[in-house]
């Protein structure tokens, strides 16, 4: 039976239902940030059901963007070889499947495995979003699509803690914390039927070959260092937990090396060698993967303090996230608006020190805590403040060090960026869950939350050192996504 999809042969002219492809590109993002932070509420329910302590929560929270930060490029590359609808589909089912793993999980070891899975499919879904965004839109119209797709993502990073407390305190059919990932098979079926019907076939370059050498060297170093972070505060830090960070290490570099490698040798690596030679671009790198940890691990404890330290439902603590959500809403537009077209990479640096200002209000005001009367607006300043400086950043950010790569890398580029923001984050987890649990065990949780603090404010820090070797411009939104009209670009990698 012939498929019904539609190629391009059969369309003239702009393709008439590019706008549906836009509505389920859409709903794939935003499944994907969702994913990543609706679980966050879902603490003291998986541990009353499944008996999941501090680390399988870790595990739990952080595991999935393990997997989808090590596996983006790759996913991306397959894009490339075997055609993006085809991946895209792929990835959608396999995600969509996943989610349904998840929620029937007899116990904690099996979710933590399901969640890991779910982020390898994410890892091949994400990466086909932009690149069928720029074959069926051109022109003024892919402009109107980015415009339309970045606010539409950043609200779907503010629904996730409030929909999940929604879920789980409603308690539907009683399915408890089981409802946060079933949420995604009405969607992700829907998206699939839409998507198959709707999304132009186009062949993929079976010429490109696929580095898998690359990419098992990046997930096996990737988890060499997440492993013995989530695990080391739980079994007092022993030798292999040193060795094996001390591994990752070695693996990142043999990264590297066997990246210019195979590109000395005439065959297509999986991340552009120049790359790694741009000393901009790798500080940059490590800029994103430090902002990032702190963002998401501050999230993560907030949320922590306010469920098991507050008492808070899940419900309360989902609504008790919206005035760093907010904040960072408002921080984001203020950036993105006009201040960093006016003074350039200085925007890195006030918001930094902004986020700074709102660590110090909020460390004050858990001093002054009265448990028995404590409310969300009794942290609300320091929390939006800082909310308001995260803004700032993450609206420039990339802007910024993707200007110190060629137009030729800028597909490339975006991968690597997005791959170590979801890394990055997992690490944060990893961290900052092991620095609040360490103070939880003796229910010092103001304690845990000023921990939490001081290691936001080191990285911090660090990160503001990072931004004074950034370039002082800004590359244009439209050639971070590789809208621009340059030669050999393959910008296929999204920027979540």
């Amino acid at each position: 039976m012939r498929d019904p999809s539609p190629t391009p042969d059969e369309t003239t002219g702009p393709y008439r239902w590019r706008w549906l492809i836009l509505a389920v590109m859409i709903v794939a993002e935003i499944m994907d940030l969702l994913d990543a932070s609706i679980v966050n509420v879902a603490g003291p329910d998986l541990e009353r059901s499944l008996g999941a302590g501090s680390l399988g929560l870790q595990w739990v929270i952080g595991g999935y963007a393990l997997t989808l930060g090590a596996g983006l490029v790759l996913g991306g590359r397959l894009g490339d070889r075997y055609g993006r609808r085809r991946m895209f589909l792929t990835g959608l089912a396999a995600f969509t499947t996943s989610s349904l793993l998840c929620a029937a999980a007899p116990n904690i070891g099996s979710l933590i495995a399901f969640r890991l899975l779910q982020g390898t499919a994410g890892a091949i879904l994400l990466p086909q979003g932009l690149g069928l965004l720029r074959e069926n839109f051109s022109g003024p119209e892919l402009t109107k699509v980015f415009g339309i797709f970045g606010p539409v993502l950043g609200l779907g990073g503010i629904v996730g803690p409030v929909l999940g407390g929604f879920l789980i305190e409603g308690d539907f059919f009683g399915l408890g914390w089981r409802s946060v990932f079933l949420i995604n098979l009405p969607i992700g079926i829907a998206a699939l039927v839409v998507a198959a019907k709707f999304v132009p076939r186009r062949a993929g370059d079976r010429t490109v070959r696929v580095d898998l050498t690359g990419a098992a060297l990046v997930a096996a170093s990737c988890a060499l260092l997440v492993l013995p972070l989530n695990q080391g505060q739980e079994n007092g830090w022993p030798l292999w937990t040193r060795l094996s960070i001390a591994a990752s290490a070695i693996g990142f570099a043999l990264f590297a090396l066997q990246q210019r490698r195979t590109a000395a040798a005439g065959r297509e690596p999986l991340v552009t060698p120049g790359l790694l030679r741009k000393p901009a671009f790798t500080v940059g790198l490590g800029g994103i993967a430090l902002f990032f940890g702190g963002l998401v691990g501050t999230q993560l404890v907030l949320t922590l303090f306010l469920q098991i330290g507050r008492h808070f439902t899940a419900g309360e603590a989902g609504l008790g996230n919206l005035p760093l959500a907010v904040g960072t809403a408002i921080g984001g537009a203020v950036s993105g608006a006009f201040l960093a077209d006016r003074i350039g990479r200085k925007v890195l640096q006030i918001g930094p020190l902004v986020q700074l200002a709102g660590a110090a209000v909020l460390w004050f005001e858990l001093d002054g805590l009265d448990a028995a009367t404590f409310s969300i607006l009794d942290v609300l300043p320091g929390v939006a403040v800082a909310g308001i400086g995260a803004g700032m950043v993450i609206a420039a950010l990339f802007g910024f060090v993707l200007a110190a790569v060629d137009d030729d890398e800028i597909g490339s580029a975006s991968g690597v960026l997005s791959a170590v923001q979801a890394v990055g984050g997992s690490i944060g987890v990893a961290v900052f869950g092991s620095v609040f649990f360490a103070r939880a065990e003796t229910a010092d949780f103001t304690g845990g939350f000023h921990d939490a603090l001081i290691v936001q404010a080191c990285l911090l820090v660090a990160f503001l050192a990072i931004t004074f070797l950034l370039p002082e411009q800004s590359r244009p939104d439209d050639e971070q996504h590789g809208t621009a009209t340059v030669s050999d670009a393959k910008p296929h990698f999204t920027v979540t």
